[in-house]
Formats: structure tokens, C-alpha cells, sequence
């Protein structure tokens, strides 16, 4: 008789740190750069390719990318991917008018407006322009 147990998910820290740094669009040579001296593109890699990295290592990249601690050592992407998922479902689901928004009105027809607008600005000034060329030529 055997009983399965469902193992709790190990966070791997180095996929993490490689999730964060590519969502941020850095490159592992200059965050190996920015972690020192003694650092290089190979190492950065091979550093995401570890299950646990120690907790200076991970305070310093979670500085350098401006991040918590807490994101790199905690983050888990089934987690993070059924959240999103459930998040989503529901807001279909319960969504109402608010997603299908309607426009209450025509742009093309406020356009109209505007030019019909404009024309009548302009027929009053042409009006106003011949009524003084009418009062120069009365003064001639």
C-alpha cells in the first residue's frame, strides 16, 4: 500500500535570476560586470543554472537588478501562471459592459462640426471685410 505525497516545488533561485534579468533586458556579461572583478559571462551563467544560491550572492544581484530578495527566492512561475490564469478567467467571466466599450459618439461627425464651424467664421469674416470695403469706397 503506497500513499503518494505531493513534494513541495523547489524554487530554483538561478532560473529566477535569469527570469528577472531578461525581463529587465540585461545581459549576463554586464551584470557579471556589475557583480565584480572575480565575475564573468560564464559564471553568471552557470550561476543560473544552480537550484540555491547563497544569500550574499542573491542580496547582491537582487541590488544590481533592483529587485527584492524575496522576488528571486520565492518566485514561482506555476504559481505565478495559474494566478494569472485564474485572474483572467474570471474577469471574462464576470466582466460586463466595461470591456465592450462604446463610443457615444462619431469623431467623423464632431469633425464635420468643426468644419461647418470654421466655415461660418470664415463667411462672417468675408462679410465684415466687404462691408469695410464698402465704407472706403462711400468715403472716396
Amino acid at each position: 500500500m503506497s500513499t503518494t505525497s505531493e513534494k513541495p516545488t523547489q524554487i530554483h533561485h538561478g532560473r529566477n535570476i535569469k527570469r528577472f534579468r531578461e525581463m529587465l533586458g540585461i545581459k549576463q556579461e554586464p551584470l557579471a560586470l556589475e557583480l565584480g572583478d572575480d565575475w564573468s559571462q560564464r559564471r553568471v551563467s552557470l550561476l543560473e543554472a544552480k537550484d540555491a544560491i547563497e544569500d550574499d550572492i542573491l542580496v547582491q544581484i537582487a541590488t544590481i537588478l533592483k529587485v527584492p530578495v524575496e522576488a528571486i527566492k520565492n518566485f514561482d512561475e506555476e504559481k505565478a501562471i495559474n494566478n494569472i490564469q485564474n485572474n483572467y478567467d474570471n474577469s471574462v467571466i464576470h466582466a460586463g459592459p466595461a470591456i465592450n466599450f462604446q463610443c457615444t459618439f462619431n469623431p467623423i461627425d464632431k469633425w464635420l462640426e468643426v468644419i461647418e464651424e470654421n466655415k461660418k467664421l470664415y463667411e462672417r469674416l468675408l462679410q465684415s471685410e466687404r462691408e469695410k470695403v464698402e465704407i472706403l469706397k462711400n468715403k472716396s
